[in-house]
């Protein structure tokens, strides 16, 4: 099923004119009614930057996208949030030991081996650790 119907309804919900465009304004709204924030600068330049035909405001198709981007960056934004949880040695990456802790928290014991072995189906860079984007490429 299409995901266009839902993003249709609550662009014509936000679209307060009727004009099948949204403007900075109307785009705050939108954004402020799901309880986010967004400045009128910052949606000025959001709408600059998604705007396809150049008429300063958000066709459906642009809003879509923006739709998407802002959920794409929460996800990018969680995962970061468990890579902390995982990178407990303050050193940027997962280390074997770091992943065994982790594991060992959530109930889960492994040896140091077998922590090496996960870290290696995902070590891109064969460095032995996992930085943020192996972990990304992970979970995704």
């Amino acid at each position: 099923m299409s995901k266009h119907p839902e993003y249709e309804r609550v662009f014509n919900h936000f679209d307060e004119n009727g004009d099948g465009k949204i403007s900075p304004a109307e785009l705050q709204q939108c954004v402020k009614a799901v309880g986010g924030e967004l400045s009128l600068e910052e949606a000025g330049v959001a709408v600059e930057a998604l705007d396809s035909d150049g008429d300063g405001l958000l066709g459906l198709e642009d809003f879509v996208r923006f739709v998407e981007e802002v959920g794409e960056e929460e996800k990018v934004k969680d995962l970061r949030e468990a890579f902390k949880m995982y990178e407990m040695d303050g050193c940027g990456c997962i280390t074997p030991k770091s992943l065994k802790r982790m594991l060992s928290r959530l109930g889960e014991s492994r040896t140091i081996e077998e922590c090496e072995l996960m870290i290696a189906q995902f070590d891109l860079n064969g460095d032995g650790v996992l930085n943020f984007d192996e972990f990304r490429v992970m979970m995704l």
